[in-house]
């Protein structure tokens, strides 16, 4: 038996980080981890994604070479070079991960951990061996796993985000069900590669996580791609055969059509990873999949500790790892510590065009009281962007027109997962259209116009 002042169950971007952040605070930490350190994120997920979708990128860029004064001929896809590269870049990420655990001195247990109660965790390595852990903190950070179709086998040609980016075969033609970031990601990359795509969502727009606005910009572009799309819709039935996937789509009007494709995505959302955990030995809740947490990821177990996927939305890597640190600083006594405010969560698609938002959408600042003033700036007044030759997209503002508080930005469009990291440090700054106005932005950039659509929303843009 061993003891620890703090364990950590799961090795992805919330539990590593917590580690970590928990061994600079003098603490003697265990992490436990049954399959490979980095999690979904570095294995699965948020890196070996934006590795494929690098390449679609250049594929595009080929693809209008010439409109830059290029002439390139004869191109031809590389699928199984594309993966190589992916997998290579999440190896040494990975890699990485372990060397910060061992440079901070962090004891890493390579098994499945189990409580066998509050404060105490059995973990039994690959060889059957077992070892108890004990400590008066046990974070639980084991991450989620995709939802697949019910009453659906398992098939060759029915994919999750696993299997759509490590596929045997380049589709001609694909199926993917559900627009949320994971689908549409998927539709860019496979439809800028060359295959025919045809998107199912059961919401009547796509990216409903987003602003109403850039959803239908989104649309917009994505249709003029050539991708088709079918709203209001569900997948009644899937048929498939050695060769190929037969789906009959319903609509709100429940008529239905068939689709044959060569594959099909399955992109509707996660559950959590709480399963054989051994929470039946404690008070921890869990409720339609995933652990109830407070606002300090407390769980109804004094002691024990839920972040990431597995304590719920939104699921994302960068929420995971912050829930983290406010965990272990809370359990450390730091006194300046605050809990995450989700609307402080900047989300990111990075399709082509990229989508990316931080705060409230226009609909919930207004449903939630507000007496709003909205600012926008597209991309074909901004001169980098037509340097560029991206001058397809758009940044809007919302604020509170009574405070000037910056309720929230969206925007479409080329590298707005990079700028909108400058709107997520002006609301944790607490600014005010006032600061974001008198505030200088470089030119040429592509941040310019998050400077223009700030004068918008009061009546002073310039340079549209």
């Amino acid at each position: 038996m061993s003891q620890f002042d703090v364990i950590v169950i799961g090795g992805g971007p919330g539990g590593y980080v917590s580690a970590i952040r928990a061994s600079q605070l003098g603490m003697k930490v265990a992490l436990v981890e049954k399959e490979h350190l980095g999690g979904v994120c570095l294995n699965w997920g948020c890196i070996p994604t934006k590795a494929l979708l690098r390449s679609a990128e250049i594929k595009h860029l080929i693809d209008h070479a010439d409109e830059f004064g290029i002439e390139v001929k004869d191109v031809k896809i590389n699928l199984g070079k594309i993966i190589a590269r992916s997998r290579t870049i999440s190896g040494q990420l990975a890699a990485g991960i372990k060397h910060l655990l061992k440079k901070n001195k962090v004891t890493v247990y390579d098994g499945h951990g189990r409580f066998e109660k509050a404060g105490a965790l059995a973990v039994t390595d690959k060889d059957g061996k077992k070892e108890t852990l004990t400590s008066k903190h046990i974070i639980i950070a084991t991450g989620a796993r995709a939802r697949f179709l019910p009453n659906t086998k398992e098939h060759p040609r029915l994919w999750t985000a696993k299997q759509a980016m490590t596929p045997t075969f380049m589709p001609k033609s694909l199926l993917i069900i559900g627009s949320g970031a994971i689908g549409i990601e998927f539709a860019s990359f496979y439809k800028t590669l060359g295959a025919e795509v045809t998107v199912v969502e059961m919401l009547d727009r796509i990216l409903p996580q987003e602003d109403a606005e850039i959803s239908n910009l989104a649309l917009k572009s994505f249709t003029k791609q050539g991708m088709q799309f079918h709203l209001n819709s569900t997948v009644k039935d899937i048929k498939t055969t050695d060769n190929n996937v037969t789906a009959t789509i319903e609509g709100s009007d429940k008529k239905s059509q068939t689709l044959t494709v060569d594959a099909v995505i399955v992109a509707i959302g996660i559950i959590g990873n709480t399963e054989d955990l051994g929470l039946e030995s404690t008070k921890v809740k869990v409720e339609r999949g995933q652990i109830l947490t407070n606002e300090w990821s407390e769980t109804a177990e004094p002691g024990i500790y839920a972040i990431g996927d597995v304590a719920g939305a939104p699921w994302l890597a960068h929420k995971a790892s912050h829930e983290g640190i406010i965990c272990i600083e809370r359990i450390a006594g730091i006194k300046d510590v605050h809990p995450m405010k989700k609307d402080m969560i900047p989300g990111c698609t990075y399709s082509l065009p990229q989508v990316a938002s931080v705060g409230l959408t226009e609909d919930k600042a207004k449903a939630a009281g507000f007496e709003v003033k909205v600012g926008r700036f597209p991309f074909k007044g901004n001169g980098k962007a037509m340097a560029l030759g991206e001058s397809e997209g758009l940044v809007k503002t919302i604020f509170d027109a009574k405070t000037g508080e910056l309720l929230g930005a969206h925007m479409i469009g080329c590298e707005v997962t990079e700028l909108i990291q400058g709107f997520t440090l002006a609301k944790t700054l607490e600014t005010t259209e006032k600061e974001l106005m008198h505030t200088i932005f470089p030119h040429p950039t592509l941040s310019e116009m998050m400077h223009e659509a700030v004068l918008d929303a009061y009546g002073r843009v310039i340079h549209f």
